[in-house]
């Protein structure tokens, strides 16, 4: 061992009220460089003569007999290059217990003088790229500079809540300056639901819808020029209804605006209409967002619209229409209903608020289901129309209870006036009730088109 190693501290002589291992314990440092490295220490035992070092964190009888001393080089799993930590003298510290024999009682415990550097374990296959990358709070990109498609309105401006639609809730936001919004009623938020759903995205394909009866005189017409309105002001894309009766139909006459060509005609031209500008020449509209292909009106024509000209028909609206209304005709076995039921996607039962309309339209989803077409019947949705007049002793709640038996839904066209005139038909003025029943259709017809 070299010069440098420190002395060990002069014995002192024991007094009586200091602990026998206290007085012994430099014994244990007068040998501490002369054992090897490799030495371990038995593990203690407690005993009636435990003394506790300095840290408090042991009480172990000290056999200065079994001690080892400390080993002069680092022990295993210390850095090699790690300078050694000095061991400062005895006769430095004022505590009579900081002896050289703690050195070695530290050593047993696996005490590790301070400004040592203890080697970290190796990280196993487990432990390689487990660390996560730093993100930041404000953004999910790790690194970089933010995208100015990430400066959007929802983050940069604050908004506030809309006033609401009416009533006195409306009153009391006004009269207040604002500073008082109680939010739209009930009824409101579930039209704006109902609205919602109506507004959905149907994909790229077409839908059919065609709207049946087999009795003329209901108002199927009617319906379908209520149903088309509804979708086509409350949906993003584009709706047409088209009058699909083999004889003369009356959808043009419901519907404001004037077409110069019909259907027939567009079945003539169909190889040069390449474009939605050019199919716009043979479709209507005016005073709504619903576009209308009309029939002959002519009674001199001699050939009945059939079922290769329904087929041509609908492939070109199909290029530019989401949603294809028909009105068809009141027959179930005319040429024209057989592609009409083969492309539909959901059907629109019409029936009057009398006992045989009634009774006729529940016959129709009986040959539905006769001819295969139980996929029709379960998206079935039958409407009935009392909107001419409701003055008779027919229990029209007794109509929609077997309706119900049949379909999943059934919805009511009630009395309006407007709609009694016969005439062409302008949304607006139309009886809130009839608004809300249209509008209603509307939603069942997306909903069924969506599953």
């Amino acid at each position: 061992m070299s010069d440098s190693t420190p002395k060990p501290a002069p014995r002192r002589s024991p007094s009586q009220d200091e602990p026998e291992s206290t007085q012994e314990a430099p014994a244990a440092a007068d040998g501490a460089g002369e054992e090897t490295a490799g030495a371990q220490a038995p593990e203690p035992t407690a005993g009636p003569g435990a003394a506790r070092s300095p840290l408090g964190i042991l009480s172990v009888p000290l056999d200065l007999g079994s001690v080892p001393p400390a080993p002069s080089t680092p022990p295993a799993g210390w850095l090699a290059d790690a300078p050694a930590a000095p061991v400062p003298p005895a006769a430095a510290s004022d505590d009579p217990a900081a002896v050289p024999g703690e050195a070695a009682a530290s050593a047993e415990i696996g005490y590790q003088p301070r400004g040592s550097v203890q080697e970290e374990p190796d990280a196993g296959p487990a432990d390689v790229g487990s660390e996560a990358p730093a993100v930041s709070e404000r953004r999910s990109r790790s690194e970089g500079p933010e995208s100015a498609t990430s400066l959007t309105s929802d983050r940069l401006v604050a908004k506030s809540p809309a006033a609401p639609v009416g009533g006195w809730r409306r009153w009391l936001y006004f009269a207040t300056f604002g500073y008082v919004n109680v939010g739209d009623s009930d009824a409101v938020r579930m039209q704006r639901a109902l609205e919602h759903r109506i507004a959905v995205r149907l994909g790229e394909k077409t839908r059919y819808v065609p709207v049946l009866s087999r009795k003329g005189g209901v108002g199927k017409t009617t319906v379908t020029t209520l149903l088309g309105m509804a979708l086509a002001d409350l949906r993003e894309d584009r709706v047409i209804a088209m009058d699909a009766n083999p004889d003369r139909g009356t959808l043009s006459d419901r519907n404001p605006g004037r077409a110069s060509h019909t259907a027939r005609q567009l079945v003539k031209d169909r190889f040069e209409v390449n474009s939605f500008a050019q199919l716009s020449n043979y479709t209507a509209r005016e005073g709504s967002r619903l576009d209308v292909l009309a029939s002959d009106a002519d009674p001199m024509v001699a050939h009945a619209f059939n079922d290769a000209d329904y087929r041509a028909v609908t492939d070109i609206l199909g290029r530019y229409y989401s949603i294809v209304l028909t009105d068809s005709g009141t027959g179930m076995v005319h040429s024209v209903m057989q592609g009409t039921l083969e492309k539909a996607d959901a059907v629109v039962l019409v029936s009057g608020g009398s006992v045989d309309e009634a009774r006729l339209a529940s016959e129709t989803l009986s040959w539905l289901e006769a001819h295969g077409r139980d996929d029709l019947v379960r998206k079935a949705i039958v409407v009935v129309n009392v909107s001419a007049g409701s003055g008779t002793r027919v229990n029209v709640d007794e109509i929609e209870e077997h309706f119900r038996t049949r379909v999943g839904h059934v919805v009511r066209i009630p009395h309006d006036r407007h709609l009694a005139e016969g005439s062409q038909i302008e949304f607006a003025k139309l009886g809130a009730a009839t608004r809300e029943a249209a509008i209603e259709l509307a939603g069942l017809v997306v909903d069924q088109l969506t599953d």
